[in-house]
């Protein structure tokens, strides 16, 4: 097994979809976020390898649980998706310190190609 991973995203078909592409790859999704603030809390309660994280969530946002995440745990791996004309956002998440980010739509092979480099990272 290479990963568990935990899906944050608001829109239930944008978790699907990262799921359909990650799990035949021996990924396994651990659990899926709706919100900024479920994100924090299933982090915290399921430890997974890896997150991704939609930028734009309710509650609380994509960057905000990723700092809420980091400062419990520094070492979290938390990759962002967004849709094209986020940069601005994208930066400002990789500042907070997401180690990288895919953009949506998703191209399966740059998905996996993220998760896979950034697990090799280790830390």
């Amino acid at each position: 097994m290479k990963a568990r991973v935990l899906i944050a995203d608001d829109a239930s078909f944008m978790r699907q979809m990262i799921r359909e592409i990650i799990e035949p790859e021996g990924y396994e999704v651990v659990g899926e976020a709706t919100n900024g603030v479920e994100a924090v809390e299933q982090y915290l309660d399921l430890h997974p390898d890896l997150v991704t994280m939609d930028i734009v969530m309710p509650k609380r946002s994509g960057i905000d649980a990723v700092k809420g995440i980091l400062a419990e745990d520094p070492g979290a791996r938390v990759v962002m998706c967004s849709a094209l004309g986020q940069e601005t956002l994208v930066m400002e998440a990789l500042q907070a310190g997401a180690r990288d980010f895919i953009v949506k739509p998703f191209k399966p092979e740059s998905v996996v190609a993220t998760l896979e480099k950034i697990l090799e990272k280790g830390d």
